[in-house]
């Protein structure tokens, strides 16, 4: 179980940025040192491919509604992204630990990533581009900072990730108890005003 910590890290990573975690990853195993990493992420073609979904992703994650749209792409994607590296984080473990690891990754990443489509969709209810571009560099910096970290203090960023992922189901919660008072303040002055309206003009 000694993949546990950075399974759980990059899981939440990947639910967050699946592209961008795969991507650190491989370039601190190929390129800093860092022993942790499966060599399977520090290959070109993985890079290649990485890099490239991560381009892709950095663009469309900073449009409204596109955002939402990519997200629900990538609700199969992150999960199992997650659960794979996961897995090849777990290396020569028995075959029930890798098990165990790789649904913790899964898990992991199937949950930051129903925060992080959850809070675009809060988001996206004032459609003007810069709190998406706020939130998509917030993300994008917090996935490489933890994923950073994780190669190489996997016990601190698992305490880290584990915060942040805490943090993100309260703000899941605050953010639609929010919309949801909003919405029916609106729905009270809306039937105010259209009431005495629709009795005038039946007399």
């Amino acid at each position: 179980m000694e993949a546990l910590p950075l399974a759980f890290t990059t899981g939440w990573a990947s639910g967050i940025n699946a592209y961008a975690c795969v991507l650190i990853l491989g370039l601190l195993g190929r390129f800093a040192g860092a022993d942790d990493v499966p060599t399977a992420l520090t290959s070109n073609g993985v890079l290649i491919a990485a890099g490239v979904l991560f381009a892709f992703e950095f663009v469309a994650d900073k449009i409204p509604y596109v955002d939402s749209a990519w997200d629900a792409i990538s609700t199969v994607i992150r999960p199992t992204v997650g659960a794979i590296v996961a897995a090849l984080l777990s290396g020569e473990a028995s075959t029930l630990n890798q098990a165990v690891i790789a649904t913790i990754g899964g898990v992991v990443a199937l949950l930051s990533h129903a925060v992080k489509s959850s809070l675009r969709l809060a988001i996206n209810t004032s459609p003007e581009p810069v709190t998406n571009i706020a939130a998509s560099s917030g993300e994008d910096i917090a996935v490489a900072g933890v994923v950073s970290l994780a190669a190489f203090h996997p016990e601190v960023a698992l305490i880290i990730a584990a915060v942040l992922l805490l943090l993100g189901l309260i703000g899941v919660y605050v953010a639609f108890r929010f919309i949801r008072r909003g919405y029916q303040r609106f729905k009270a002055w809306r039937e105010k005003r259209t009431g005495p309206a629709t009795g005038s003009s039946a007399v």
